[in-house]
């Protein structure tokens, strides 16, 4: 059976209400749920961003769910840091939860002031990391002078379950690099040949641990309220590395996607009215080899997403014949 979470916008939604629309998904029969760790939003009009580690502890502590995050070691987070606040959620709640540590994006980033390096020294930065997250995790005294710099640090409560260390990626290149070091991968949705691309790559460098995939969604009563959802919330998404890598601030995501219309979003968000068409391509997504989705619907209000999809998406997604192929006759 797989696992259909709902991913918790913090950049688009206040951490109060997030926490109510993360139990109302676990009340509805969602899985899972995770989130990213951000400080800036991708928008002025998102306008959001509480701390994810803050609210993960709530959200932990006041669900059943099973929680991941992504984020950032090594910038605007020292990695030490990361490892700490992650071992703390993992002792308090064993195998509830996994982090996906990246390379990091500049609105994020930016704020400490220091200069952004290169993807390549991003990687390696990142890599370094890791592995210094895994030994104090392991409850190991470390000590480092590379792009990570450490001195004496351990950790003095370590969680008996360690948490997994999931490798976010969104290239083919990424996904390979990865899976020396991964428990699993993360992406986002992308054309099938490029998912199945990744996949491979991953699996191929002996990437072990499950393939979980973000779906970004729209869905309203009508298209066009659906594209409408699309276009305000998510019209700063459509763009390929290294611009999200880059810009630092929402306003200049806002400036450069300012021209952007419906068929770029459409590439990138699934825009659909119908919930059959949505249960149709997540299963496609199930039969690629993914065996977790998240769930994210682009707008800000929840609620009505949330009920649709427990009722006419999940049920299909969960038909016994492990297929996932939905009923084409459901509709809203």
């Amino acid at each position: 059976m797989p696992t259909i979470g709902f991913h918790a916008s913090h950049e688009q939604i206040s951490p109060g209400q997030l926490l109510k629309d993360v139990r109302f998904a676990e009340q509805a029969g969602f899985d899972a749920a995770m989130c990213s760790d951000h400080i800036e939003p991708w928008s002025a009009r998102q306008g959001h961003s509480g701390f994810a580690w803050s609210w993960l502890g709530a959200a932990l502590a006041t669900t059943g769910l099973r929680f991941g995050v992504v984020t950032a070691p090594g910038q605007r987070y020292h990695p030490a840091i990361i490892a700490h606040a992650s071992a703390t959620l993992a002792d308090m709640f064993p195998g509830r939860f996994w982090m996906a540590p990246g390379s990091g994006e500049y609105m994020n980033e930016h704020i400490t002031g220091e200069a952004w390096p290169a993807k390549a020294v991003r990687q390696q930065r990142l890599e370094e990391a890791v592995q210094l997250i895994r030994d104090l995790h392991a409850g190991k005294e470390v000590t480092r002078d590379g792009l990570v710099k450490v001195q004496q640090a351990r950790l003095w409560d370590v969680p008996e379950i360690k948490p997994p260390l999931i490798a976010p990626a969104v290239s083919v290149e990424t996904a390979r690099r990865s899976a020396a070091w991964a428990d699993g991968l993360v992406t986002v949705n992308q054309p099938h040949a490029k998912l199945k691309e990744m996949l491979a790559a991953y699996r191929d460098a002996g990437g072990r641990g499950k393939a979980v995939l973000q779906v970004h969604l729209s869905w309203a009563e009508t298209e066009a309220d659906a594209v409408a959802v699309a276009l305000d919330q998510w019209r700063t998404n459509v763009f390929p590395p290294p611009i999200p890598w880059d810009l630092p601030t929402a306003a200049h995501f806002d400036a450069v996607s300012s021209e952007v219309g419906e068929e770029q979003v459409r590439k990138v968000v699934n825009v659909a009215a119908d919930p059959g068409q949505h249960a149709q391509w997540l299963a496609e997504y199930l039969e690629l080899g993914f065996e977790e989705l998240y769930l994210h619907f682009v707008g800000q209000k929840q609620a009505p997403f949330i009920g649709a999809f427990a009722e006419h998406v999940l049920p299909q997604l969960r038909q016994p014949d492990g297929g996932g192929r939905p009923q084409q006759e459901v509709s809203a």
